[in-house]
């Protein structure tokens, strides 16, 4: 009898329990399920992913950038930048690098590029064919900027930049034309081709020297004819006299590019820059200095906005020995990086480490 009673009480604190935990399971469900209601409700009425509501209460703002990491910027707003270029009336023009180029008909710039890498790599131009264009086959145009004082590559000028990206295709790709030196607009290009047979594309590569900058224009099509009438269409652009795939060290009218210019010996007044916050990216920076030694011009590739206010605070400081042409001081441009390097570079041209 008392072994009966036992079972019997058992069954009963076992029934208890699982009454008990179901009762919590139903409570945790309703709880769980109401949550999920009032959220999508709310994300429903504020124009979430399940609404009908095309006008809600909370939008974000269009053109503007909510986090704002390292930027592009200058000291002044004055004199022109490399990536300061622009298509007006289908004329892609740029001051910094002194050329202008007339797009093809019906050819135009739909996306504006995005702001030049801490490596120095500038997209200039994106233009494609418009919704007008009635031509058999379509193509691209990219025009790009490599500035030489910043590439990590092993080269120190547009020729040795164009071997080196033959040297170094991807084994899907293959030489079509071999590189050579060519004169368009009346100026010197090195140029290459190749192209991809599983995809079938023909990318025609033309590159010179300006102001210590690669410029390049990499024209791609599946038609070689089309590429090929994109190149006799560059004969209309305007260049500097000076460029060069070997040289295009600017000089006459803009100040001469001399790499690794801030070196210890040609410094002769310095203050390192103070930086309230610590930061771990590299700032590389191009100066102009005038014919008295002094920065008149900073142009920041990519920094954040305090770490280029502590750079134009020094530099406006720093005193350099003059350079001499003829006997006559010109303006000299020169490249600093300051900050952590993302690649090594020569010690004497870099500035103080930002952490």
């Amino acid at each position: 009898m008392r072994y009966a009673s036992a079972q019997a009480t058992g069954r009963k604190l076992c029934d208890w329990k699982e009454y008990m935990h179901c009762r919590f399971l139903y409570s945790w469900v309703v709880l769980t399920v109401s949550v999920s209601l009032l959220a999508w409700s709310q994300g429903a009425k504020n124009g979430g992913d399940f609404s009908d509501n095309l006008q809600p209460k909370t939008k974000v703002p269009t053109g503007v950038i909510l986090v704002k990491g390292a930027w592009s910027s200058a000291s002044d707003s004055v004199t022109p930048l490399p990536e300061g270029g622009n298509v007006t009336n289908n004329i892609f023009s740029n001051h910094y690098f002194g050329m202008t180029y007339a797009l093809p008909p019906d050819w135009t710039e739909k996306y504006k590029g995005p702001p030049p890498s801490d490596s120095g790599r500038y997209v200039l131009a994106q233009l494609r064919p418009a919704d007008t264009y009635k031509g058999p086959t379509r193509g691209s145009i990219l025009i790009t900027a490599q500035d030489m004082f910043f590439t990590p590559l092993p080269a120190t000028n547009a020729l040795e930049l164009i071997n080196y990206s033959k040297d170094n295709l991807s084994a899907n790709n293959k030489v079509e034309l071999p590189p050579a030196q060519t004169t368009i607009a009346g100026r010197s290009f090195a140029f290459f081709a190749y192209w991809s047979p599983v995809a079938q594309l023909h990318w025609y590569i033309l590159a010179t020297q300006i102001r210590c900058h690669t410029v390049e224009f990499v024209l791609t099509s599946r038609d070689t004819k089309l590429l090929e009438s994109l190149v006799l269409d560059m004969n209309k652009m305007k260049l500097p006299a000076k460029a060069s795939p070997t040289a295009g060290t600017g000089g006459g009218a803009v100040p001469v590019c001399i790499k690794d210019y801030a070196r210890d010996e040609n410094v002769i007044a310095r203050v390192d820059p103070v930086f309230t916050e610590h930061r771990f990216n590299p700032v590389p920076v191009r100066i102009i200095i005038d014919r008295e030694g002094k920065v008149k011009h900073i142009h920041f590739l990519s920094a954040f906005p305090d770490q280029a206010k502590a750079i134009t605070d020094a530099m406006g400081k720093w005193k350099f020995r003059l350079y001499l042409r003829d006997k006559q001081p010109v303006e000299v441009e020169t490249g600093i990086m300051f900050g952590r390097a993302p690649f090594p570079t020569t010690p004497s041209a870099r500035g103080p480490a930002i952490e």
